[in-house]
């Protein structure tokens, strides 16, 4: 790909980079209000959408929402749903179903969010239902993990981090894992303010890509792309992405600024190991 050519001194090992394209991603949780303004932000993000940006985008966005932003950002960036349900179709009123999903070309879909595991109570076999059934589907899941505050604090991040990616990735094989990205968002760092250091992150990205390796192998813990979530800005992305296994970002509020997102988009690699 022609941009690492342009940047001799970027500090994630050359294989590296070509194994895992960077992968930008933004999720607009409940927002915006109407649909006119999620036309006006869907079209002021996609137009700094370039070849030139370093990789993959895609935006998650409410359901009312879908077709009419993949309308306007077109094959630039994908649309994703920022949820779905397990179950294909009957008597579960408000339930999406992955099917219908896809039906409206949406290939990524969120699993595991935070918000979604404490406000709505999902469990990581509830999470586990949603994932394999996108993947039955062909269709791509984004599974966020994450400690909380006191789990940090104790110590614990690692820990938490593999039960969930164990209990959510259960039944998923090797090959399917080509399908799975996964968001590690400390739930502490969500819409605080607080952003885990770049070091904080790599310690956590890495301890997950070994998690990774003992339930797949190495292959599939090496080419899984591992992103961060939480509180991503302009001003962090930089030094977050110089990072060997952070590999991108699920960024929450700075996605609803078209001029912050697009920063973040056309992130670039910063110093050296």
């Amino acid at each position: 790909s022609g941009f690492v050519a342009n940047q001799p001194t970027i500090s994630r090992q050359d294989t590296q980079l070509f194994e895992r394209k960077a992968f930008i991603t933004g999720n607009w949780k409940l927002n915006p209000t109407t649909k006119g303004e999620a036309m006006a932000l869907a079209q002021d993000i996609v137009k700094n959408v370039s070849i030139e940006s370093p990789g993959d985008v895609a935006l998650f966005v409410p359901f009312p929402f879908i077709e009419t932003v993949q309308n306007i950002c077109g094959d630039k960036i994908s649309i994703g749903a920022e949820m779905c349900t397990p179950q294909d179709s009957g008597a579960f009123t408000g339930g999406i179903s992955a099917q219908m999903l896809k039906s409206i070309g949406v290939e990524w879909v969120l699993a595991g969010h935070s918000e979604r595991r404490t406000i709505n109570a999902e469990d990581d076999y509830e999470i586990n239902a949603q994932c394999l059934k996108l993947i039955e589907n062909d269709m791509s899941v984004m599974l966020c993990i994450g400690e909380t505050l006191d789990e940090y604090e104790s110590d614990l991040a690692g820990a938490v981090c593999e039960t969930q990616l164990k209990k959510a990735l259960n039944n998923i094989s090797k090959e399917e894992m080509s399908r799975v990205a996964i968001a590690y968002e400390p739930v502490w760092a969500i819409g605080t303010g607080k952003v885990a250091t770049p070091e904080i992150a790599q310690d956590v990205h890495a301890k997950c890509r070994a998690i990774l390796a003992l339930i797949y192998d190495q292959e599939t813990a090496d080419s899984t792309r591992i992103l961060y979530g939480g509180s991503v800005s302009p001003d962090s992305i930089d030094g977050l992405m110089s990072k060997p296994d952070i590999d991108g970002a699920l960024v929450g509020g700075a996605s609803l600024s078209a001029e912050s997102f697009s920063r973040i988009i056309n992130f670039e690699f910063v110093g050296h190991h």
